[in-house]
């Protein structure tokens, strides 16, 4: 009985505990004569080793659970090295944000043209153009991508939610690497902004997703029931971002965001 006793209580300890994710510095890899960088995370709540890529910053990452050595995390990578570096290496191309760059809006391609007078960011001709000092080309368009997926999500949420008769509370748009989107406890909403790029069926099933949420929290056969029934097309948008998922992530990223690192072999 005392076991059970403290057992339940070492649980509900680190449920509460503020400490919930320790990320180590990145390590290197060797495969085949080259580097693979890998960053090592270690998650309170993870219940096993997972090994993914990270196309945001052009690494892997490795997520360890709390009483999983170092060492046997980095073995486990090790013996998957030649699997890391393929996956890397097939990576799309980063697209920054540039005159003359093909960008996605809705899933049409766009051209990204500067234009060196005043005035706002136009939709004109299958181009984006960018008013504004040249320096300012990326970081005028990167806003303006959030402000057009706040503007054109939130209405696809807020209908969606009207249908099911729930409430929505706060609707925010970020930037997100491993997430569409998610929805908390209270209502409130977070969605990536890349689904602008995407074209609208795919938004619109994350936003159904999400929405879904808000009468069933957890991913069982009735919650995907209720998301076919909110979406436009569930089946097809899922298959179009295992497909196209990684490329939403590249655009707009220039230099790799890799963190220093140190070599480990086994």
């Amino acid at each position: 009985m005392f076991k059970g006793i403290r057992a339940r209580l070492k649980r509900l300890r680190r449920r509460l505990s503020p400490v919930t994710e320790t990320v180590f510095e990145t390590v290197n890899i060797e495969a085949s004569g080259r580097a693979v960088p890998l960053r090592v995370r270690r998650h309170r709540r993870a219940r096993r080793i997972v090994l993914r890529i990270d196309g945001a910053r052009d690494e892997a990452v490795l997520t360890l659970p709390w009483r999983v050595s170092l060492r046997e995390g980095l073995a486990f990578a090790h013996e998957r090295r030649d699997w890391l570096q393929a996956r890397l290496a097939g990576l799309p191309p980063r697209i920054p944000f540039g005159p003359g760059a093909i960008l996605p809006l809705g899933g049409i391609p766009h051209v990204i043209r500067h234009v060196p007078e005043r005035g706002v960011i136009r939709i004109e001709a299958g181009e984006i153009r960018v008013a504004g000092k040249p320096e300012h080309l990326a970081r005028r368009l990167s806003d303006w991508l959030k402000a057009e997926a706040k503007r054109t999500l939130a209405p696809v949420v807020e209908e969606k939610a009207l249908r099911l008769g729930v409430a929505v509370g706060k609707i925010t748009v970020r930037d997100t690497r491993t997430l569409w989107g998610s929805c908390s406890a209270r209502g409130d909403m977070s969605l990536c902004w890349r689904l602008v790029l995407a074209p609208p069926f795919v938004a619109d099933y994350v936003c159904a997703h999400e929405v879904a949420h808000l009468k069933i929290r957890g991913h069982g056969a009735r919650f995907w029931t209720l998301v076919e029934d909110l979406a436009e097309d569930m089946e097809a948008a899922r298959a179009w971002l295992a497909r196209h998922g990684e490329e939403l992530q590249r655009y707009g990223r220039g230099k790799s965001l890799r963190g220093r690192a140190v070599e480990f072999r086994p």
